[in-house]
Formats: structure tokens, sequence, C-alpha cells
């Protein structure tokens, strides 16, 4: 098991520093997002007076916000650099949660979420695109892990540190999210050099019809295409659980705010631990049957939920859906950046970065409405959607893998 553990740090002895910032960015994006997400549904409710059924909805607006932004400044990166993408959305993120803290009433609150999401837009794409520039194509999947592991520290740290504000307010979890983007800020202006490549002329026309236009990678790509439809809909399905395991937990009188931010907490840190021992394991198989895994890992631990909101089953629930991320995740990504032309390589993370946007815009709306009808009745539909989801993802994982 040490020896195990101990080959998760080998990718980090030879890291160059680009990738060490976009890392940083991974790291700090996951803090933030700890510390927050595990009591927004809670503040909403108890601080803003929101009706349950309309809290996903008001969530929805920071991803909303990436969903309008994308289709006009997702591949920016790709024509203005990496480094003043990073530095202009890390710190409008940041100033943003700041900002919000101070913001007062639902309207004002969703408008500022949604401002947020146009600058968190091109923020995990951008720093992903940073570690492909510089990483080989085949030490990419592990170093995608790598970008969860640091995610998944900072929501190891984050739920801790939300926790502990949360004892003063609800609404002290925006300034802690706000603070840490702008860390990350600070990194990007002092250690990130500018890793795009270098234009020629006659790349110049084919980066021009790509354009700002994100989005027209995954409608032109068929293969793209084929992969980010069912990576969708995993996504969203995985997200009632973040979004409405807190409401089953704290209204079924099994866990206080404080054990809810403990409970994710948890759930970080075992992906933190275990992602790259399960990526570097897991090398030897198949996409198609990784894929296979996943999806069945998260069907179950809907299947955990549906039966009762008690502590064991609550814990087996969020320990599957994060086995089912780290076998999910950096696979999916390392196929998204092997379909990427060279000098579209930030567009087609741009638009790979949809799914996350779509997850976080339409996953909470609908899992808290389907919430507000019955309880159960999120992890009733969740099963049978995850195994229908995976089963087309891995049909796409194995066509990539005969053609490479």
């Amino acid at each position: 098991m040490i020896k195990t553990l101990s080959s998760t740090f080998r990718p980090f002895r030879s890291l160059p520093r680009p990738a060490g910032v976009g890392l940083c960015i991974f790291f700090v994006a996951g803090l933030a997002d700890g510390v927050l997400m595990p009591f927004f549904a809670l503040w909403a409710q108890q601080d803003a007076g929101i009706p349950i059924q309309y809290i996903g909805l008001l969530l929805g607006c920071y991803a909303g916000g990436e969903l309008l932004a994308t289709p006009f400044v997702g591949g920016i990166a790709d024509r203005i650099g990496r480094r003043p993408v990073l530095l202009v959305s890390s710190a409008g993120v940041g100033l943003g949660f700041i900002l919000l803290y101070l913001t007062r009433g639902a309207v004002a609150a969703a408008f500022s979420l949604l401002v947020i999401g146009m600058f968190e837009s091109v923020l995990h794409p951008t720093a992903a695109t940073v570690i492909a520039d510089v990483i080989p194509a085949n030490a990419r999947r592990e170093h995608f892990a790598l970008t969860r592991v640091m995610s998944n520290i900072g929501h190891t740290v984050g739920p801790a540190v939300g926790a502990l504000l949360a004892l003063w307010s609800l609404g002290l979890v925006f300034c802690g999210s706000g603070v840490a983007l702008l860390i990350g800020t600070l990194v990007v202006g002092l250690f990130l050099s500018e890793t795009r490549p270098e234009r020629h002329n006659d790349e110049d026309d084919d980066e021009d019809d790509e354009g700002l236009g994100a989005l027209g990678a995954a409608f032109r790509d068929r293969r793209l295409a084929a992969l980010l439809v069912p990576i969708a809909i995993l996504e969203i399905g995985a997200s009632w659980i973040e979004a409405v395991t807190p409401l089953y937990a704290h209204n079924s009188g099994v866990l206080t705010a404080s054990q809810i931010g403990l409970l994710f907490t948890y759930a970080g840190a075992l992906s933190a631990l275990f992602q790259l021992p399960l990526t570097q394991a897991s090398a030897r198989m198949t996409g198609f049957a990784i894929i296979l895994v996943g999806g069945f890992a998260l069907a179950l631990a809907f299947g955990f939920l549906a039966v009762s909101p008690v502590l064991p089953l609550l814990i087996g629930a969020v320990s599957l859906v994060a086995v089912s991320e780290m076998l999910f995740g950096p696979l999916t990504q390392a196929i998204a950046s092997e379909l990427a032309p060279r000098n579209a390589r930030a567009t087609y993370m741009a638009a790979f970065g949809v799914v996350g946007d779509l997850k976080d815009a339409a996953g909470p709306a609908i899992g808290t409405w389907l919430f507000a009808i019955a309880a159960r009745l999120p992890w009733l539909i969740g099963m049978p959607i995850a195994l229908a989801a995976a089963a087309a993802l891995a049909i796409a994982a194995r066509r990539h893998e005969t053609k490479v």
C-alpha cells in the first residue's frame, strides 16, 4: 500500500513549471468549490429564503454564465495566449465571489453568479490546455489524473474550511472561495510563462475558421460529439448526488451542516489519495472496461441512496461516486486532447469543459426539482440513466482506441 501511494508522486518529480501552475489552478478552483458547494443549498434555503425547488435554478445561473460565454470566448486562449486568459478569468471569479458576499436578494445573486460563470468559462479549459501544451500525448492521462488529485485535495480541504466559516455565517463561504481564486491569480502572475504554440501563416485561416466558437468543435467533429454527449449525461446524473445529498441528509435529521461538510471532505480525501494509484492500476485495462466499471459504480451509488439516508449508505454512495469519477475523468479528458488539432487545443478543451457547464447548469436544477416531488426520485431515475450513458460512452471509447 505504501509503495502504491508513493508511486503517486512520481509524475511530480519532473513536472514542467507551466504544468505545475496549471495544477495549482485546479487546486485553488477545487478549494473554492469545496468551500462553497456543500453549503450553497443550505445558504439559499436558510439565509436567502429560496424554496427548495428553485435552489438548483439559482445555482444553475453560475453554469449558465459559462454556457453563455463559452461559444464566444471558449477558444480565446488559442488566439491571445494562455497566460492573460488565466490571469483575467481567475481574478474575475475570485473578485466576483467576494462581491457576492455583499449581494442581497435572489435576483442580484442570480445576476452575480451569471457574471462569475462568464469569467469561469475559460478557467479550467485553459489550465488543462497549459498542461497539454507541455506534456507528451502518451503521458497526458496520468497528468490529467494529477489535475483531479489537486482538485480533490482542494475539495478535501474546502469543506473543512467551509464548515469553520459556516459556524459564523453561511455567507462567509463566498469570501473563502474568492480568496482561494485570487491566490491562483497571484501564482499565474508570478510563475506562468506563455505556452501557446507559435502560429504559422498557413494555420492562420484554420484558426480563424474556429474563431471563438468552442461549441462548434463538438458539432463539427463527430468523434468529439460522440464522447461529449454521454459524458454530459453521466455528469448531470452524478451532480444530483452532490446537490441533493445535503438536503436529503439534513432534512431527514441524519447530518448537520458541519457534518455534511465532513462527509464531502472524506469524499475529496478519497479521490486525492487514490486517483493516481487507480489510474496506474487500470492502465492495462481497455477504455471500454474502465467506463463500464465506472458506470456500474455510479448506478450502485444511486441504489444506496434510494434505500435510505442512513450514514453508512451515505458514505458508501459518495465513495462510489468518487470511484466512478476517478475512472471516467482522466480517460475522457485525454481522449478529447488527442482529438484536438495542434493549434485548436484550447478550443477542444473548452468544448470538453461545456460538459461541466451543462452539469452545473442542469444537474442541480433537475435534481432538486425531482427531490421536491419525492425524496427518492432522483436516485430511482439515476440508476438506469447511469447504466445507459456508460454503455454509450464505452462504445465511443472503444471506437477511438481501435483508430489510434
